[in-house]
């Protein structure tokens, strides 16, 4: 397996996001999903080592609150879009010009509204995202919020069963979880149409958690949508997704 060098970059604030780096090819900046990190996401399913072998290098955070990087409990920490102004930080940081961006789930939003915001990588990906996950956050973000709140009392059959699951297998800290969560800006339909390159919408066939990808296609400029097997979640473990990933990115 190529090998996996980590690093620490300061966030917009300074707080350390540890970056985890594979090969030495053209840049792909890969951004996860929520209660996630790079490992879960990127590495541990071989999506990492395709784009390697394809002549990429993976550059992979993990957002604050997650994985190995800073979970401050200070709100401060967490003004608006935070994850986009860490995104900013580490694009400028590492001096990336002519790059890719990828994204699931709560990376695809935040690939998205970091392009909104003015990034410009040469293609995006946003994977594990419909429409509704993008305009229609706020709905998204109180089931996650809820979950928190009532995690000692979930139980089997609960709509937010698995998301608590999923918490405690990452040991998500949930007082940073929460501040997150609340951090995160909902997306104008409107904007969109800032989102020019050419774009991916990859998703699972029984994935609509964020909503419906074929709606996010037709509403992006110069989008397809690509469907491999899977649920949300499932979709993250299908070999597929790393094929696609690299078929689009090197088209």
């Amino acid at each position: 397996m190529t090998e996996i060098r980590t690093e620490t970059h300061p966030g917009f604030d300074g707080q350390p996001v540890a970056v985890h780096r594979m090969g030495a090819g053209r840049p792909v900046l890969l951004l996860h999903g929520l209660f996630s990190e790079a490992n879960t996401n990127w590495i541990k399913f071989g999506h990492a080592a395709k784009l390697v072998d394809a002549g990429f290098e993976a550059i992979m955070p993990d957002f604050r609150a997650h994985g190995a990087s800073a979970k401050p409990h200070d709100p401060a920490a967490y003004p608006p879009d935070v994850l986009v102004r860490d995104t900013f930080a580490l694009v400028e940081e590492l001096g990336l010009d002519d790059y890719d961006l990828v994204g699931f789930s709560l990376g695809s939003r935040t690939a998205a509204r970091s392009v909104i915001a003015g990034l410009e990588p040469r293609r995006l990906v946003l994977s594990g995202m419909g429409l509704e996950g993008l305009a229609g956050w706020n709905r998204r973000s109180a089931f996650f919020l809820d979950a928190i709140a009532r995690f000692d009392e979930v139980k089997h059959g609960d709509p937010a069963f698995m998301a608590v699951a999923f918490m405690k297998t990452q040991k998500v800290d949930r007082v940073a979880a929460k501040l997150l969560l609340e951090s995160v800006g909902d997306t104008d339909p409107a904007d969109l149409e800032k989102i020019a390159m050419p774009t991916l919408v990859l998703c699972g066939a029984q994935d609509r958690d964020n909503g419906d990808p074929v709606k996010l296609t037709e509403a992006l400029p110069d989008a397809i949508h690509v469907e491999i097997p899977g649920t949300h979640m499932g979709s993250v473990t299908e070999s597929m997704l790393g094929d696609e990933l690299v078929r689009f990115l090197t088209a």
